[in-house]
C-alpha cells in the first residue's frame, strides 16, 4: 500500500504491515476515546513546503535567531516594529513571510480536520503560525503561539482579521477599535506572554482528553511540551506520529514512524472505520 505527499516533491511514502497494525490500532485507540485533542508542530508545515526554524534547512539556521527581546523591542517603539513588519529587513522573516504566503494546506492538515468534523477530534492545538489549519476546516482551533495573518490588541487581547482593521502605513501603530489599545501582529513574539485566553483554552482542552495525537513536533517547547505527558498523567493515551523518534517517544502510547500527510490520512481512515463498526 502506498500514499502520496500532496502538496510537496516528497517519495512516495510506502506503508509496511507492521507500521499499518499500528495505524489501525491507534485509529481503535482515537475511536473508542471520549475526548480526544491533537498537538502539532513544524514538522507538519515542513510537508508544506514551510521551512523549520531549527535543524538542517531551518530559516534560523541559516540566518541566525531573532533577538530574544523582541517584544520589549515592540513595546519600546511600536511604529518601528510595524514599519518593519510592512516591509522585512531581516533575511530570515521574508523567507519566513513568502514561504508561509505561498504554502497549502496538506494532506495531514485536511486528515486532522476531517476527525474535528466527524466528532473523533475534540479541539486542536497548534504552535505553528502558518493559518493551515484554519484554511484545511479547523473550527476548534487553539493557536498558542499566534497566526501570522491575524492582528491583536495588546491591551484587550481582541484579534481581528486585517480585513476588519485596515492598517495605514502612515498612521502607525494602529490602535484598537474596541479599547484603544496598541494593536501588533498576532504572532508571539519572543519575550512575549502567550495570550491568557487562549493558554487557558488549551488547558481546558488537555484536562478532559484521554487521547493525544501528537504530530510533527517533539513537544520540548513548553507550555506545549506538558500537554501529552498530562494527558498521561490522567490516564489516558498519546499517539505520536514523526518521521523520526523524538524526545515524546520512549513515553508515547504509540509512536507511528513517518510524515504526516500519508500517515494521518491512514489514522483517519482506521478511526472512521472503528467508529462505524462501534456504532
Amino acid at each position: 500500500m502506498a500514499a502520496s505527499m500532496d502538496d510537496c516533491a516528497h517519495p512516495i511514502f510506502e506503508f509496511d504491515a507492521a507500521l499499518d497494525r499500528e495505524i489501525r490500532r491507534a485509529g481503535e485507540t482515537l475511536a473508542r476515546s471520549r475526548r480526544a485533542v491533537a498537538l502539532t508542530g513544524a514538522g507538519l508545515s515542513v510537508e508544506s513546503g514551510i521551512p523549520p526554524f531549527r535543524g538542517p534547512g531551518g530559516i534560523w539556521t541559516k540566518h541566525g535567531e531573532p533577538p530574544l527581546d523582541g517584544y520589549q523591542r515592540f513595546l519600546r517603539d511600536p511604529r518601528a516594529a510595524w514599519q518593519d513588519r510592512l516591509a522585512p529587513r531581516e533575511a530570515w522573516a521574508r523567507e519566513l513571510g513568502d514561504a508561509v504566503r505561498r504554502a497549502k494546506p496538506n494532506a495531514g492538515h485536511h486528515a486532522l480536520a476531517e476527525l474535528e468534523r466527524r466528532g473523533l477530534l475534540a479541539a486542536l492545538i497548534t504552535q505553528n503560525i502558518d493559518d493551515l489549519h484554519r484554511q484545511a476546516g479547523h473550527a476548534k482551533l487553539l493557536e498558542i503561539h499566534g497566526n501570522h495573518r491575524l492582528l491583536r490588541c495588546i491591551d484587550c487581547c481582541a484579534r481581528f482579521d486585517p480585513e476588519e482593521l485596515p492598517v495605514d502605513p502612515e498612521r502607525l501603530p494602529p490602535l484598537c477599535p474596541r479599547c484603544e489599545g496598541i494593536v501588533k501582529g498576532d504572532v508571539v513574539h519572543f519575550g512575549e506572554p502567550i495570550p491568557p485566553g487562549v493558554l487557558r483554552g488549551c488547558y481546558e482542552a488537555v484536562a478532559g482528553a484521554d487521547c493525544m495525537v501528537v504530530a510533527g513536533t517533539s513537544a520540548t517547547v513548553y507550555p506545549a511540551a506538558e500537554f501529552p505527558f498530562e494527558v498521561l498523567r490522567q490516564g489516558g493515551c498519546v499517539i505520536e506520529v514523526n518521521p523520526e523518534p523524538s524526545e515524546l517517544t520512549p513515553a508515547a502510547t504509540i509512536f507511528l514512524r513517518g510524515p504526516g500527510g500519508p500517515v494521518l490520512t491512514r489514522l483517519l481512515e482506521h478511526a472512521v472505520a472503528a467508529s462505524e463498526a462501534r456504532a
